[in-house]
């Protein structure tokens, strides 16, 4: 497809969450971005001109800049368009005077979601990580490790007992960020999962991962190598 070169190129690789969740970002925000397909072992010559540290997602806009760290390509699409207001904008444009919205939901800011994607992304990251490889390797300490990761997924679940996402009753940036990561924390030790004591949250995961959006999202796309083909993505 030779669509256009007025339109931003996203390197993705299909299972990877951080690149997971920028596609999911940008579906959201209802634009259309070139998508490049890759796998690991074999990374574009133009992603690595375009990024030299060579992770995905890379996006390249049409002006040529490049951003290339998960979170900003999502800040990026939503800052463009927003139509499910994912960024909680209409909360800060409410009254000072009243701290809940109309649903008598506290208001949430960008600055309040952000931090919860950073207390995940740096704290709960690494010991899904840890837990991951205790597993994969058969390690004495796989129990250990799950139990770091559920102090992340008990709050999670508090939150989820309070309203349908999150932040309120209301999809914010920060459900979007953090479903990857919950997804791969599921299916570490799949029959344990399914025991534990966290409904709201695997009712919250299960939502995602059964939903048309994560079906396009998660669709599987030519290699772009393959053939240098562009794939038309979001429309």
């Amino acid at each position: 497809m030779n669509k256009t070169n007025a339109l931003p190129i996203l390197y993705s690789l299909r299972n990877c969450p951080y690149a997971m969740r920028a596609r999911i970002a940008i579906f959201k925000s209802q634009q259309t971005i070139l998508l490049r397909d890759l796998v690991l072992s074999n990374k574009p010559d133009e992603m690595l001109v375009a990024s030299p540290k060579a992770t995905v997602p890379v996006l390249v806009l049409v002006n040529g800049s490049v951003i290339d760290e998960s979170l900003e390509v999502m800040l990026w699409a939503l800052n463009e368009t927003d139509p499910n207001d994912l960024l909680h904008q209409q909360f800060d444009k409410a009254s000072n005077d009243n701290n809940f919205d109309i649903n008598n939901e506290p208001k949430n800011t960008l600055t309040e979601i952000l931090s919860l994607i950073n207390e995940f992304d740096h704290g709960f990251k690494t010991c899904l990580e840890q837990y991951k490889c205790a597993k994969r390797y058969r390690e004495n300490n796989v129990v250990e490790r799950r139990v770091a990761c559920q102090q992340y997924i008990e709050k999670l679940e508090q939150r989820l007992t309070k309203h349908a996402f999150l932040m309120s009753n209301q999809e914010s940036l920060a459900d979007i960020a953090l479903l990857p990561f919950i997804r791969q924390f599921a299916r570490v030790e799949r029959q344990w999962y399914l025991q534990t004591p966290y409904p709201k949250l695997r009712q919250w995961l299960n939502n995602y991962l059964q939903s048309k959006m994560f079906s396009k999202v998660m669709a599987k796309q030519p290699l772009w190598l393959d053939n240098h083909e562009d794939v038309l993505f979001g429309e």
